[in-house]
């Protein structure tokens, strides 16, 4: 069931259907959060993400100075989220929302007029330098530093996992500035020129084949004064702030999990075991069955936690529930599909032979890193255990 049936969303949804249809980059696109390949994938990314927040699909919560829809519905982002993933169309950067939203609440005038417009106009890719090597899940563990010089902070440190950084022009950074308070108090935020002296980008070549992640290194980059977003150690609040705003990224999720289904079983008719197609064999037939079973009782999971979100209800181990189970379930579809094709399910993407053109062999590969990013399945065990039950704190 598609989130908003028989509601108001029912009509925006079939608006944001045809426009997807009519605009979205031909591109091919991968399975999970993935970079543009080269210049011009680059280039029809700026072009789709000016032209859906100039329709009003991205950055309606926005102020409406700055272009946002005084009478926006929130749900109405689900769906936005829902019909991009259902097209199969690239997902605008992450790293540009979460930084306007940290803007937009905790920024200067002067930022918010600076910075804003070149978003939604696609002129400025911006991306999130918030993991480091020893400071992922536990991001308040970061070491990066800046350090005031004068008019200017000092920044020295190391940032991984960067996705479009080697696209980006900006940088929303988190460093400690105040390395003698406890570790949550001593963070700032800050705007960084991705071209400034003494920054470095090395994209990471992963299992994929692709380079979607980066590191990035900082050796004594100086920004100005005013390049800090809020004060001195907001850090913390503001990067849970904006990330929090980011929820329209759930209802993607339902979707891809829903598209890989319907793939596996596209797929199991034409692979052969035993001689027959796989599909009219009973027990391929009951694995698919209670893989749709455990999609559709994600979807609801997430459904029942956008409600409560909507309601001011939401509880603290909602999205840490609906992202563990995403996560894993996607985990699993793609190993059994692995499974089902045998030997041809290593082939890659451009082999003659390759089921798909190896799309099961690429997701396989990524599914893996959505159990990490965004949190670990252990933390948010974690997560789930201490904040939604109540239970013991995790040994230290």
């Amino acid at each position: 069931m598609e989130f908003g049936a028989g509601t108001p969303l029912e009509e925006f949804r079939g608006q944001v259907r045809a426009f997807v249809a009519a605009h979205a980059p031909g591109y091919k696109v991968r399975s999970g959060v993935r970079s543009p390949e080269n210049a011009a994938e680059l280039k029809e990314l700026q072009r789709w993400t000016a032209e859906l927040y100039e329709a009003g699909y991205l950055g309606a919560d926005w102020p409406a100075e700055y272009g946002g829809a005084p009478d926006h519905d929130p749900l109405r982002a689900f769906v936005v989220g829902e019909e991009i993933a259902r097209a199969r169309a690239p997902m605008p950067a992450s790293g540009s929302s979460l930084a306007a939203h940290a803007l937009i609440r905790f920024g200067t005038e002067e930022q918010k007029r600076r910075y804003l417009p070149r978003i939604r106009s696609g002129e400025d890719l911006w991306c999130q330098l918030f993991s480091e090597p020893d400071a992922g899940s536990d991001l308040a563990s970061l070491r990066t530093v800046a350090v005031r010089d004068g008019d200017e902070w000092v920044v020295s440190g190391q940032k991984v996992w960067t996705t479009n950084g080697h696209w980006s022009g900006y940088g929303y950074l988190l460093a400690r500035t105040d390395p003698q308070a406890p570790k949550h108090k001593g963070i700032s935020a800050f705007v960084l020129d991705m071209k400034a002296p003494g920054v470095q980008v090395r994209p990471l070549r992963e299992l994929t084949g692709t380079s979607d992640f980066n590191e990035v290194f900082f050796d004594e980059v100086r920004l100005p004064a005013d390049a800090i977003i809020g004060a001195p150690g907001q850090g913390w609040l503001i990067a849970n702030a904006s990330l929090a705003e980011e929820r329209n990224g759930v209802g993607a999720s339902v979707v891809q999990l829903q598209l890989a289904w319907k793939d596996l079983v596209e797929d199991a008719r034409g692979v052969t075991v035993d001689g027959r197609p796989a599909l009219e064999c009973d027990d391929v037939r009951q694995r698919l069955a209670a893989l749709r079973a455990e999609v559709d009782a994600c979807e609801l999971l997430a459904h029942t936690s956008l409600a409560r979100w909507n309601a001011g209800r939401e509880r603290a181990a909602d999205a840490p529930i609906t992202k563990l189970y995403f996560s894993e379930l996607n985990l699993r579809i793609a190993e059994y599909a692995l499974s089902l094709l045998g030997a041809s399910g290593v082939l890659a993407e451009g082999d003659p032979d390759a089921v798909a053109d190896g799309r099961w062999q690429d997701a396989y590969l990524y599914a893996r890193a959505y159990t990490i990013a965004g949190g670990s399945s252990e933390i948010m065990r974690n997560i789930i255990a201490e904040r939604g039950l109540g239970l013991p704190r995790e040994p230290r």
